[in-house]
């Protein structure tokens, strides 16, 4: 994957999942990891917002709006290309250890 990391985390790759179906704000990330992992998986305000000012940063993702303390996100195309690129590098993982006999 091109940038700085060669994988994402868990909750990494959950946040450019929800923004994959369209712009979303903070609560909504969460909401949408939280429904999508069934529970598994929760993104508390410090990692959410960590997360997201990584990407900030990195352009996966870039801010589109702000009402007060609202801010909504829209993932990029370099955003979009991290996440099929994690999905990619997932799907061989997947790919080794079936192959393996799991």
């Amino acid at each position: 994957m091109a940038g700085t990391r060669t994988s994402l985390t868990e909750s990494m790759f959950y946040v450019l999942l929800a923004l994959r179906s369209g712009p979303k704000f903070g609560v909504e990330i969460s909401s949408y990891v939280d429904e999508k992992t069934k529970g598994e998986t929760m993104l508390g305000p410090a990692t959410l917002y960590t997360i997201l000012g990584k990407f900030e940063k990195e352009k996966y993702i870039q801010e589109i709006s702000v009402e007060a303390r609202k801010r909504t996100y829209q993932l990029t195309a370099k955003g979009l290309k991290a996440y099929r690129d994690e999905v990619n590098r997932l799907r061989r993982l997947v790919a080794d250890a079936e192959s393996e006999g799991v």
